[in-house]
């Protein structure tokens, strides 16, 4: 245990020292944070997704030429069952729902999931609502809209902007963490000394996991603590507590992308043009700083195949949305099967020294 804690103490004070890395790992992610919870409402809007139950008279009467225009707007997709399009738009699978009661009353759910494309759908519909009243000059109204969102009032855009760029943030600090310790040491020839001392690899390994571990665990509990102050106000659901064990997961698979790399770089340099090219793609192509939604279906396919995508969406799952176990153990899983793969082939590249 004195080597054990003898490396973990030397691990954490080189880290610290190193004014660079610490900023990158805990104060730059955090200020994209910081930036984007502010800004988001800005976004520009992309076409929207509405799920339709049943007849609805505002959108099949339509004129075919008004029915196009509308769908450069709008994508609506009929639907059978209201419960399970009302768990689409909650889930963040579409953008609303909308039915038409006995009444003749339209009734549009929507998704605060991007609070820009919600009022363009309410907008939408409420002018097709008055454009048909219109055509029923000199009597009562014929249609009424109630329109609704199917989260909690208190929902902001923080709910899912949060999770997104911690999951960026666990991927960025663990791997370049682990790759750049991994091309020092051999440089410097600490991994050398480190196999002649009377230390087993078991040690070292379990040193490098937990300051790694202990890193990613203070990021997210300065991103909690940034996110949840009146601000930006996010709103933590009774499972949040699950983001812990998921972190820990995700640490462990982006650790194995940085031992890989770290294996294979024989310079700091190398290893850092290796990181950019896999974890800032990844990044953007797994949804950590916008959705995509309106991404082309090649897209999203390559999307599902990154870890970053799966972490991404049980973190949000647990912290935002109420999901429980049966959100985070499937990512969980996954992220443990990718770290045992990915650092088994690195463990084929690892060497001792350069020469």
């Amino acid at each position: 245990m004195s080597a054990f804690r003898s490396l973990s103490l030397a691990m954490l004070k080189g880290l610290l020292r190193d004014r660079t890395a610490s900023f990158f790992t805990l104060i730059f992610p955090l200020m994209f944070l910081l930036l984007f919870g502010a800004l988001f409402q800005n976004d520009s809007v992309s076409r929207s997704h509405v799920l339709q139950f049943g007849e609805v008279a505002v959108l099949d009467e339509m004129p075919a030429d008004q029915r196009r225009g509308l769908s450069e707007a709008l994508d609506v997709e009929q639907v059978a069952d209201r419960d399970e399009a009302l768990a689409r738009v909650s889930d963040g699978d579409a953008d609303a729902v909308v039915w038409e009661d006995e009444d003749g009353r339209i009734e549009l759910r929507y998704s605060a999931a991007d609070a820009a494309r919600a009022g363009t759908v309410q907008g939408l519909m409420q002018s097709l609502v008055q454009t048909a009243n219109l055509a029923e000059t000199g009597q009562p109204p014929a249609f009424e809209l109630a329109s609704d969102q199917v989260e909690d009032k208190s929902i902001k855009a923080i709910q899912y902007l949060a999770p997104g760029l911690l999951g960026w943030a666990i991927a960025m600090g663990a791997s370049f963490m682990s790759a750049f310790t991994l091309v020092n040491w051999r440089k410097k020839r600490i991994l050398r000394r480190l196999w002649l001392a009377p230390i087993s690899p078991g040690t070292v390994i379990g040193a490098r996991v937990g300051v790694s571990l202990g890193m990613a665990f203070l990021q997210t509990a300065l991103f909690l603590g940034v996110a949840t102050i009146p601000f930006y106000g996010l709103q933590l659901t009774g499972f949040w507590w699950l983001a812990i064990p998921l972190v820990a997961c995700g640490t462990l698979a982006f650790m194995s992308v940085g031992l890989l790399i770290g294996a294979w770089a024989k310079t700091d340099e190398s290893a850092n043009a290796a990181l950019q090219l896999v974890i800032m793609p990844m990044a953007f192509l797994s949804g950590s700083f916008f959705p995509l939604d309106a991404s082309p279906d090649w897209v999203r396919a390559i999307s599902n195949a990154m870890p970053l995508k799966h972490l991404n969406e049980a973190v949000q799952g647990v912290l935002t949305r109420g999901e429980g176990w049966g959100a985070a153990l499937p990512a969980m899983g996954g992220l443990l099967l990718f770290a045992a793969v990915v650092t088994a082939v690195a463990a084929r590249l690892f060497r001792w020294d350069d020469t």
